[in-house]
């Protein structure tokens, strides 16, 4: 599994770039809006990036979900109670979601806002999650608000 984090310390903002290397298949989380490390990571690791998934609406900097959509055609993921202008794929809780041996788990998580959702991380279907990503939900020491 590669499991690759981007981290802009002005935003506090993560990223995450979540690979299976045994069939090249890739998903970008949260993505900021420069996508040059997403592509060219992907690139190094042999990896397709298939989805960008959005744990919820970015009020706080300038998403890069549409800039990877048209780079790579992926979908774009988020909540079920979210609303957009464009196409999206609605992930519900519970939804396991396969890149190959690399399962990933929704959970509904609204609160900071309706459409949150967060995303367990497994390294094989089944096993304990390697990584919860929760958006804005969960921070060391504190909760969304």
């Amino acid at each position: 599994m590669i499991l690759e984090q981007y981290y802009i310390e002005c935003l506090s903002h993560a990223s995450y770039l979540i690979g299976d290397e045994s069939t090249g298949r890739a998903v970008v989380v949260d993505p900021r809006r420069d996508i040059t490390e997403y592509l060219s990571d992907a690139k190094k690791y042999g990896l397709t990036i298939e989805g960008v998934i959005n744990t919820h609406f970015h009020a706080d900097f300038v998403s890069g979900h549409l800039e990877l959509v048209d780079a790579t055609g992926a979908w774009i993921g988020f909540g079920e109670a979210a609303e957009t202008d464009y196409p999206i794929r609605r992930l519900s809780d519970g939804e396991k979601l396969s890149l190959g041996e690399v399962e990933l788990e929704i959970l509904s998580t609204p609160g900071h806002t309706w459409e949150s959702i967060s995303v367990l991380v497994r390294e094989h279907p089944g096993a304990v999650p390697t990584a919860v990503l929760t958006g804005d939900s969960l921070f060391i020491g504190d909760v969304g608000r």
